[in-house]
């Protein structure tokens, strides 16, 4: 059975990270962007490059009828989906909750949550043995914040991670006896765009010190974290978490 793998928000980061390195482990990987079309084409063409095989997909993971759309072009491009990232995230500027607009709020709860729930369905109706699938496995990528909370940065991205690790301790135990594994990555301080998207390019710096391991993370050793994940070295993890935080 060929192994399938979908990454939403794939074009950078963490996303990019685990769609190159599913891709070398002998993975076919659709490489989901929502905005940057460039970006998602270049990870599709590093794949490629290195004999792997790609495709990219456009999705904003919070509407229903691009989702759907996405995983037909993958049942049609690649063949059924064996295992799901739900990497695609969003943050806004920093500050404190008095400060947040409804409208915010709530485009950060579709895209991180809503979003990882459509793909996930999406991906059991494909994977379940219910559903004469062969299995698979899920692996959703959380946040230290949701065990942290953010206070006086981004507390509503921290809520939605915080959601995100009850849906994979619920959404784990609803699937096991289909052939489905669900787990989370939790990664802390990352060396990534999202503290500039958070208006604190800086960021990473000023917290370094606060990491136990007096050091940033690369995103590659959260895409390591998830790629176990999938693998069948860990087929007896379900429902579980790895918290790749540098001790925080």
């Amino acid at each position: 059975m060929d192994h399938v793998l979908v990454v939403t928000g794939g074009s950078r980061g963490i996303g990019a990270e685990v769609a190159q390195l599913g891709a070398a482990r002998g993975y076919k990987v659709c490489v989901n962007y929502a905005r940057n079309k460039k970006a998602a084409q270049a990870v599709v063409d590093s794949i490629r490059d290195a004999g792997g095989e790609a495709i990219m997909a456009h999705a904003d993971v919070a509407e229903e009828a691009d989702v759907k759309a996405m995983f037909r072009l993958v049942d049609q491009e690649l063949g059924p989906v064996t295992a799901l990232v739900n990497n695609a995230g969003i943050i806004d500027q920093s500050g404190k909750v008095a400060t947040m607009t409804a409208e915010r709020i709530n485009r950060i709860l579709a895209v991180n949550v809503t979003g990882s729930f459509i793909c996930a369905r999406e991906a059991a109706r494909r994977m379940s043995t219910e559903h004469e699938g062969e299995g698979g496995a899920i692996v959703n990528v959380s946040s230290a914040a949701a065990r942290l909370g953010s206070p006086n940065e981004f507390v509503d991205y921290a809520a939605s991670k915080g959601a995100m690790d009850t849906f994979t301790i619920g959404l784990a135990k609803e699937l096991a006896a289909e052939g489905i594994r669900v787990n989370a990555v939790r990664p802390g301080l990352i060396d990534t765009e999202i503290h500039a998207a958070a208006g604190d390019a800086e960021r990473v710096e000023r917290f370094r010190t606060a990491v136990p391991m007096q050091r940033v993370g690369t995103a590659l050793e959260v895409a390591e974290a998830v790629l176990w994940l999938l693998s069948d070295s860990a087929s007896y993890v379900t429902g579980s978490f790895v918290d790749v935080a540098g001790g925080r």
